[in-house]
């Protein structure tokens, strides 16, 4: 079950967090591997992992807010492998401030990587997705479906990311197209950790404890344990499946009342 063999599979943002623990267990079932990512060194360092566990991996630099460079670099894809079966749009930035304190520069900054970064990998590859069908997993947020002190402008951008799951999900029906989305609460990946260690020296465990607390589990998500969710909406398993947004949050939305 959930074999990914000879698909070929663009990850985004892949060099770390989630993205890392996706690319790692596509690959682990069969996948070649594109991961694109502005992080050269810890894109190439992911797919050093992979390629010593025995799967296929590539890295290619890429801001995804630039369109022409999301053309090249899927054109570059195409030319390699001949088509593309996944999409999973997970590159995004994090942002904190409110409706006030958020900046143009801010607001600007955050839609042109989590929104039209999504759009333009949906823009370069769906064209060549119709040829054969494939799959289209949209990295959201709870911050799209509850609201989150001081998250304007990030939740503005999730929200974005669900309108565009559903309305691509609709389009594309009839070439064989799936699309879905996962909606994450908090996760410990190597942000989290700076985040704190940036804004709360010296406190580092006792904030990993307080936010740890916010979800009704106790505990973060691990990266694995959304990347297993990813695998299945992606693999054929999955086939009856589109349309659809998937907390992972910890019971986040609907026990934190």
């Amino acid at each position: 079950m959930f074999q990914l063999t000879n698909k070929t599979a663009i990850v985004t943002g892949g060099g770390s967090g989630i993205g890392r623990a996706i690319s790692k267990i596509f690959a682990m079932q069969g996948a070649r591997v594109v991961i694109l990512d502005l992080d050269q060194p810890g894109g190439e360092a992911v797919v050093q992992e992979i390629l010593a566990e025995g799967g296929q991996a590539i890295f290619k630099p890429c801001n995804i807010a630039l369109a022409d460079q999301v053309e090249r670099v899927v054109q570059e894809i195409v030319q390699s492998f001949g088509s593309i079966s996944i999409l999973v749009n997970n590159a995004g930035i994090a942002h904190i401030g409110n409706a006030e304190n958020t900046t143009e520069a801010d607001f600007d900054r955050l839609f042109q990587v989590n929104a039209k970064g999504v759009y333009n990998c949906l823009h370069a590859v769906l064209p060549t997705m119709k040829l054969a069908g494939g799959v289209i997993l949209n990295m959201a947020s709870v911050a799209s479906s509850v609201g989150i002190p001081d998250r304007f402008a990030y939740s503005m951008t999730k929200g974005a990311v669900v309108g565009m799951t559903l309305s691509v999900a609709k389009d594309y029906l009839n070439y064989r197209i799936r699309c879905n989305s996962i909606s994450p609460g908090r996760v410990h990946t190597p942000f989290v950790d700076g985040f704190i260690q940036k804004n709360y020296p010296g406190r580092e465990q006792e904030m990993f404890d307080k936010l740890s607390k916010t979800q009704p589990i106790g505990r973060m998500a691990e990266p694995e344990e959304v990347a297993a969710l990813a695998l299945y909406l992606c693999s054929d398993e999955a086939a009856f499946i589109t349309g659809c947004d998937y907390p992972i949050d910890g019971g986040f939305i609907t026990l934190n009342n």
